[in-house]
């Protein structure tokens, strides 16, 4: 059976990533810096230290990246490459910074973008973090980086991901990729997130 680690979990399970991973096919392995959250391994980005290489068919990391510093970005990615298996592939999401600049340009930066399960989000929380949480006291929830599509790409590639495909998602305004470890043509990888860059 394939596994995937779920970087960064929270409460959020295997129902909650893509549709590909809630599959019974796939067995998930939770991680988060939370023990409150019950993950199967407590560790936390950059390093993954508690990780064993080469032990995951993929690697799911739901709006994590952002909250690493920037120094800390190719840490992270190369952690993550290090525990996929040869054929492995990571998925990651985060902000669409190319469309937080645009509406900071139009200067409508606290109006709400959309409204997710935890309130509205609008470009000030998107780029620098969800502010009610940082409030309740939860700083885990600032921002320190961030990226447009051909950024989050050209990090992967540096890491040592040998293809990335991703898309832009303007009605959620964040976007989407999928880096693999091996080497595949555009179509083979732009055929793996037709099937794996589904969200629930």
């Amino acid at each position: 059976m394939p596994r995937f680690l779920h970087v960064g979990c929270g409460p959020k399970r295997k129902n909650r990533t893509v549709k590909a991973f809630a599959a019974p096919e796939w067995e998930e392995v939770s991680l988060d810096i939370d023990e409150s959250v019950k993950p199967d391994i407590v560790d936390k980005l950059p390093d993954l230290s508690r990780v064993k290489s080469s032990s995951f068919d993929a690697v799911y990391s739901a709006h994590n990246i952002e909250h690493l510093y920037p120094h800390e970005v190719p840490v992270a990615l190369k952690a993550m490459r290090r525990v996929l298996r040869s054929d492995g592939f990571v998925i990651l999401t985060c902000p669409d910074l190319q469309m937080v600049g645009e509406r900071l340009a139009a200067g409508d930066i606290e109006k709400p973008l959309y409204t997710s399960s935890s309130g509205p989000i609008s470009p000030l929380d998107m780029l620098y973090g969800f502010r009610p949480a940082m409030k309740d006291g939860n700083l885990y929830m600032a921002h320190h980086t961030g990226f447009t599509l051909k950024s989050l790409g050209d990090a992967c590639v540096k890491a040592g991901f040998a293809k990335f495909f991703g898309f832009r998602r303007p009605h959620r305004h964040d976007l989407w990729g999928i880096a693999t470890k091996r080497a595949m043509t555009d179509d083979e990888i732009q055929d793996l997130g037709k099937i794996y860059l589904k969200p629930i």
